[in-house]
């Protein structure tokens, strides 16, 4: 999954639009956005956020400003408990060469310090987006961690995993239509990049049209896969 391999893949399944979410960490996000540039893929940058309470939640920023800023509220707030390589495989960064330039020592899988709520505020003061991820799944969903959907949640959207039927979830949890509803392929290895995705009727891929998507602004407008 390294950032040349995503958007070889991404271009060989004909995808316009990819999301960059490692857990934890926005590093490889710049790199994959300017070699998917090259191939007419636009990169939604961000990370996969596991807050205190265990529940992963996507974060995604349109500039590299507040890109570095939220990288640096995680750095900050991740617990100073080491990688084991061995187990977890390595947690390196790599330039345009694959050259290695950097290594995470700390384990990224870990909670970082802030729970759901604190980590919303800091995302959308930066105004970028905040999707609670996989709200289907039995680990590390809002459902699995906390046990509800609170009520005051300040989201673009939620993300449902391909493993559910979307219908009869929203019909065991009608809550969630307060929200639009995005799913992704939550890929961890190339050959599953792309395996579900979302359509976005937009003008074009931007970041402020993909946010006008999902709030059904001047027609624009999602529809899962």
């Amino acid at each position: 999954m390294s950032p040349a391999n995503i958007v070889s893949e991404a271009a060989r399944k004909g995808l316009d639009i990819i999301g960059i979410t490692d857990h934890n960490t926005t590093r490889h996000c710049s790199l994959t956005s300017r070699l998917a540039a090259q191939k007419g893929i636009f990169v939604m940058q961000g990370a996969e956020v596991t807050t205190k309470e265990e529940v992963h939640c996507l974060a995604f920023f349109e500039n590299t400003d507040a890109l570095s800023t939220f990288q640096a509220f995680l750095e900050c707030n991740l617990p100073d408990i080491p990688n084991n390589p061995e187990f977890f495989g390595d947690q390196i960064q790599i330039d345009e060469d694959e050259v290695i330039v950097y290594e995470e020592k700390k384990l990224l899988t870990n909670a970082i310090s802030k729970g759901i709520n604190e980590v919303e505020v800091m995302v959308h003061s930066l105004n970028g987006l905040f999707i609670p991820a996989h709200i289907d799944r039995k680990k590390n969903s809002i459902y699995s961690q906390l046990g509800f959907l609170p009520v005051d949640l300040k989201a673009e959207a939620l993300e449902i995993s391909m493993v559910s039927a979307v219908e009869q979830f929203r019909q065991e949890h009608p809550e969630i239509n307060r929200y639009p509803l995005i799913r992704c392929s939550d890929a961890h290895f190339p050959d599953n990049i792309g395996v579900a995705f979302t359509e976005y009727y937009i003008e074009t891929a931007s970041f402020q049209e993909i946010k006008m998507a999902l709030g059904k602004v001047n027609g624009r407008k999602i529809v899962i896969r």
